[in-house]
This record gives structure tokens, C-alpha cells and sequence, in this order.
């Protein structure tokens, strides 16, 4: 079923609409919580949430990207559940993605008046002017939260390729981020 119709299926509040979600992207949405909290329990709670979430959102939202609202809110939860249990388990994949940006992006108390929102758009401006072979790589380390090995097993890729890239990648946005009045 095409989103359009899904969509439409939420707006007439018809459950199949829930049902239709999982059936086309239960399978990424469980992958994004899975790679956030690394427990199958706890990623489908997530997925189921993300339902919860997408259904009391739509209506009165019509997104327009279906897929990367769902996908948002899947992140967005996972991301929310692992800062409440990372006081007692720790996803060192997750924490050493966060730790790599955390380097590059600026510090509030020398950044006040930047919004994360004005961040976002900064770094997706810059990822448009990168080759696709890199915004994919970057996107998939720190957005979807894979592990190198399964970043380069998707792209043909070695692991210490993957590494370079996303070495070189961070580097070259940190640069636009300074060049941008940024301060890091």
C-alpha cells in the first residue's frame, strides 16, 4: 500500500493504517531502535510506541515524507529510552557515535543562540554538498547508529574505509560549522 493511502487511512482513524505501518516499516523501524538500544525487548517497545506516536499525530499532521516521519519518531523514542536506562546499561556503539559528533558540534555555553533545529540545517547543508558515497556513510553511522561493519558490508566498503570517511566527513563539517560562525 502506497503511504498516500496509509495516510488516509489515519486521518479516517481505520487501525489498519497501524497495521499497513508495520507491515512496509516495522523492519526499519525495529532496526533504527535496535542499533539505538541494542535489545530486541526494548526496540520492539519502541516500534510499538513509534505506532502509538504516528497515530496520535496524524491527524491533524499530514507529513510528507512518510517514511522519515516514522523513522524520526522511531529514533526519537529509541533515543529518549536510551538516555533513561543509560544510567544502567550502555550501548558502547551508540555512546562512541554520540561522543564523535559531540567533538565536532558547537558547546552551548560558547554557542547560546544557536537552536539545535539551525544545527540540523547546517549539517544537512552540508551533507548535500558531500559526495553521496559519504553523506550515506555519515547518515547511516549517525543517524541510523549502524556499526562500521555493517555500514561497510552495505556499501562494499572495508572497515578502515568506512573509518576514513567518517574521519574525513567530521572533519570537513567541523570546518563548515567554523566558516558558518559557528563556534565549536
Amino acid at each position: 500500500m502506497d503511504d498516500k493511502r496509509i495516510i488516509e487511512l489515519y486521518f479516517e482513524r481505520d487501525e489498519q493504517a497501524i497495521k499497513e505501518t508495520d507491515a512496509k516499516y516495522g523492519k526499519l523501524c525495529h532496526s533504527i531502535a535496535y542499533n539505538i538500544l541494542n535489545s530486541h525487548e526494548d526496540s520492539e517497545e519502541c516500534v510499538n510506541d513509534t505506532y502509538i506516536s504516528v497515530w496520535n499525530a496524524i491527524p491533524p499532521t499530514r507529513p510528507n515524507n512518510f517514511t522519515a516521519f516514522v523513522c524520526k519518531i522511531a529514533r526519537n523514542l529509541s533515543l529518549k529510552r536510551f538516555e533513561f536506562m543509560k544510567r544502567e546499561k550502555r550501548s558502547a556503539d551508540v555512546l562512541a557515535s554520540l561522543d564523535e559528533l559531540s567533538a565536532i558540534l558547537p558547546d552551548e555555553r560558547y554557542s547560546p543562540d544557536v537552536s539545535d533545529e539551525d544545527i540540523g540545517k547546517l549539517i544537512s547543508k552540508f551533507l548535500r554538498s558531500q559526495k553521496e558515497d559519504a553523506q550515506n556513510v555519515f547518515i547511516r553511522k549517525y543517524y541510523f547508529f549502524d556499526s562500521v561493519k555493517e555500514i561497510a558490508e552495505r556499501y562494499g566498503f572495508t572497515e578502515s574505509k568506512v573509518k576514513n570517511m567518517l574521519f574525513y566527513t567530521r572533519n570537513k563539517l567541523k570546518d563548515f560549522l567554523i566558516k558558518e560562525g559557528i563556534e565549536i
